[in-house]
């Protein structure tokens, strides 16, 4: 068993390069934004401020998330139902920097997420994995990339799936979540003191992935 935890800002590519490492290693890919975004999604639902630190947490006896995987791929049902690509719009990445800034939503979820690495070898991405979610993981990593660069990953990579959108907008919305994540009362997105750090801005996808794996397989080295 071994738990790998991956965090880092919005756009480095956590979740994509975290479901390959899974992938290739053969281990179970966590991804927490998702349940993030579905809670998020659940508040705009019900018409509810995200950012209402009463009406959310009252409406959270009403949600029942589920992780389930399905042919190998990760898929969060909400209430029943799975929401799919419905979670992945700008719109939702900010009502989940929102709602994940709430206390009672992250208490709401920590045991969700602790009971999946308890059964699991586990791969998780997010924002404080390796400070709050996973501290005893036995690799943390912290990945990042220049905001511009980060930016122009989330510009192509909503284009590619049909939202129109505008490289200014999504860079002037990665700042801005960027600035409430890192500043946020709860569980602010910080490097665990343990954590290698990892920049990819002028990496690949591949290679990416690729110094990942070196950086697991030599913590699990050192650690035998």
């Amino acid at each position: 068993m071994i738990k790998i935890a991956i965090d880092g800002p919005g756009g480095a590519g956590k979740s994509t390069i975290a479901k390959a490492v899974a992938k290739k290693l053969g281990i179970v890919y966590v991804d927490t934004g998702a349940l993030y975004r579905t809670v998020g999604y659940f508040v705009k639902g019900k018409g509810i401020d995200p950012h209402d630190r009463v009406a959310v947490p009252a409406c959270l006896g009403e949600i029942s998330i589920e992780v389930k995987y399905e042919n190998g791929t990760q898929n969060v049902y909400l209430n029943g139902e799975n929401p799919g690509d419905k979670i992945r719009t700008p719109e939702m990445s900010m009502y989940a920097s929102a709602v994940s800034a709430i206390p009672e939503v992250r208490a709401f979820l920590l045991d969700t997420q602790r009971d999946i690495a308890k059964k699991n070898s586990v791969i998780m991405d997010g924002r404080d994995i390796g400070t709050v979610i996973l501290p005893d993981a036995e690799v943390k990593i912290f990945m990042t990339a220049s905001a511009e660069c980060r930016a122009e990953r989330r510009y192509k990579e909503l284009l590619a799936k049909g939202v129109k959108a505008n490289y200014d907008d999504v860079l002037r919305e990665m700042n801005e979540r960027d600035h409430n994540d890192s500043t946020r009362d709860v569980a602010p997105t910080a490097a665990a003191a343990d954590a290698v750090l990892l920049d990819n801005s002028n990496l690949n996808f591949d290679e990416s992935v690729d110094a990942v794996i070196a950086i697991v397989n030599e913590k699990t080295r050192v650690q035998k």
